[in-house]
């Protein structure tokens, strides 16, 4: 399984040296309790570090952000302001920070405890004099910072942090994503196109271009144990459909898939690649256009688009990374299903569904394909899973990167398919199928994407403002 390295997130406590030590010694016992608290809900996906020092001086600050910038383990902030913090300290430790950064506005206390409520009282816990403070100098500065208000026992505070750490990990990884292209991009195809060098600026990711012959030159290499090895797996794993072939003829066709999968996933593992993409128009050298092989990278969490799409490959393992690669693949609208009150998109590929959406066991199945004038390729064929998701692509405007996002709604085939070779996702959109298709297409949106389970519109749009990117929600 392709993973992600140990992460933590640091709790950093605003007030100031005017209140004395008294009232900082309660001020960093509220931060022990609050922490501890968080850490033990079982609601965050990353442990949280209380800053042992409070943010009581510009030098203070500044010290703890440069610190944060330097410990590749810590992924993001998140800042509480216990009392008033003038904001002028924070702003040159906020402008050298260089992660992701979370207001939690909250209070220690709960309710206001009118019997016994003095000037004490409210010079210790005046976190909402303090927010706007802070608030205001975070605007200022266009941090783009996520702002989470609320009660922070309260499971839907916690569950905002949670999201929003998952999306913190995913821009700290963003910076460590490297695409090998096996292959140019499609020809005649305008979406798959963008520049890699603006993609690195904004984005972090890495992306490089292979001749077809690299690849194969690995695959030739495999053995036949190392393949008979892996078609063990395929039986404990999966159905196997023999169709109309003969078994010696089929079992060939998949150990030829499996002898894919081993040579690409060594040529990743050796280039540190964590996605890729292929292309039917380059196969030279090749029997089969990769299929299984790519499924089955993809279900360990690498992130992968056809056509040479290297920007959805990397949209991919990103979106991956935040939904801890659980219901989360490369997609792509096929077929409009237009009768009245029913509409919805059935999304597929020529082979390459990610299985992590499967909603039943998979099976393998052998079938002709046109398109490369090759073997006829195996892969898996099962339907998708229902529930509430989020698809997004990315497009190159030519000036900036754009980000679509739409929500919508997966369901489960009633009918069945017999004739249809590959695996099948269908989903409703949001707001109305009218509304989402048109503003879509109106807005630049590709037909190849990146469908998410696990993952909200909200935590897309976090993402987009941590980088500064454009993005258009359908709606």
């Amino acid at each position: 399984m392709l993973t992600t390295g140990k992460k933590e997130f640091w709790f950093v406590v605003g007030s100031q040296h005017l209140y004395g030590e008294e009232t900082l010694l309660e001020v960093k016992k509220h931060a022990e309790e609050i922490v501890a608290g968080l850490n033990n809900s079982g609601k965050l996906p990353y442990p949280i570090i209380l800053q042992e020092e409070l943010a009581v001086s510009a030098d203070a600050i500044t010290k703890i952000m440069k610190e944060v910038n330097y410990r590749d383990e810590v992924a993001g902030v998140i800042t509480w302001m216990h009392t008033f913090s003038p904001a002028k300290m924070w702003i040159r430790g906020t402008q050298m920070l260089q992660k992701p950064l979370l207001h939690l506005a909250t209070q220690y206390n709960e309710s206001i405890p009118w019997q016994t409520i003095d000037m004490d009282f409210m010079n210790l816990n005046q976190s909402a004099h303090g927010d706007r403070e802070y608030g205001f100098i975070n605007a200022r500065l266009k941090k783009g910072n996520k702002v989470v208000v609320g009660y922070w026992q309260r499971e839907s505070v916690q569950k905002q942090i949670a999201e929003w750490m998952d999306v913190a990990a995913a821009f700290e990884d963003s910076f460590t994503i490297k695409v090998a292209r096996f292959g140019d991009n499609m020809r005649h195809v305008a979406v798959t196109e963008g520049d890699k060098v603006e993609a690195q600026i904004q984005f972090g990711w890495v992306v490089d271009y292979y001749g077809i012959g690299d690849l194969v030159a690995e695959i030739d290499k495999v053995t036949e144990a190392e393949i008979e090895a892996t078609f063990s797996e395929y039986k404990e794993l999966y159905d196997f459909d023999y169709g109309n072939y003969e078994e010696t003829v089929w079992v060939n066709h998949v150990k030829e898939q499996a002898q894919i999968e081993i040579g690409l996933r060594r040529f990743l593992e050796t280039g540190n690649y964590s996605a890729f993409s292929t292309n039917f128009e380059d196969l030279h050298g090749m029997n089969q256009l990769p299929g299984l092989a790519v499924q089955r990278l993809m279900a360990e969490g690498y992130g992968f688009a056809g056509e040479g799409d290297w920007k959805t490959a990397a949209i991919d393992r990103l979106l991956k990374i935040m939904a801890h690669n659980q219901n989360t693949g490369f997609m792509e609208d096929y077929t409009y299903e237009l009768a009245q009150g029913h509409e919805a998109i059935l999304q597929s590929h020529m082979m390459e569904v990610d299985p992590t959406l499967a909603g039943n066991k998979p099976k393998i199945v052998v079938s002709p394909l046109t398109m490369g004038n090759r073997k006829d390729p195996a892969r898996l064929v099962f339907d998708g899973k229902a529930g509430e998701g989020v698809v997004v692509s990315m497009a190159d405007m030519g000036t900036h990167y754009r980000l679509l996002i739409n929500a919508v709604d997966l369901f489960e085939p009633t009918e069945p398919a017999p004739y249809l070779p590959v695996a099948r996702v269908l989903w409703k959109v949001k707001p109305s199928f009218d509304a989402g298709v048109r503003t879509w297409i109106e807005s630049g949106g590709g037909h190849h994407t990146v469908v998410s389970l696990n993952i909200s519109v909200e935590q897309i749009i976090t993402w987009a403002k941590m980088v500064g990117l454009e993005y258009v929600v359908m709606n």
